[in-house]
């Protein structure tokens, strides 16, 4: 699967490990984001629910488009 996406990709004229890496530092940055709020809240992450931790993502995403 990994190789046909890097196919499609490269059709596509994606550079994929490029996005990939683009991906990984988004992802990084948005998780991040859910520790600080999950601290702020006076709570570890590893605590909190996956419903929890889902509510806290998408306000970290939210976040990320507004600015």
């Amino acid at each position: 699967m990994l190789f046909a996406i890097v196919n499609v990709a490269r059709r596509e004229g994606v550079d994929a490990e490029r996005a990939l890496a683009a991906s990984n530092r988004k992802f990084r940055r948005r998780w991040a984001r859910v520790e600080e709020l999950a601290r702020e809240q006076g709570r570890d992450v590893r605590e909190l629910s996956t419903a929890e931790q889902n509510e806290l993502w998408v306000h970290a995403k939210g976040e990320e488009k507004r600015t």
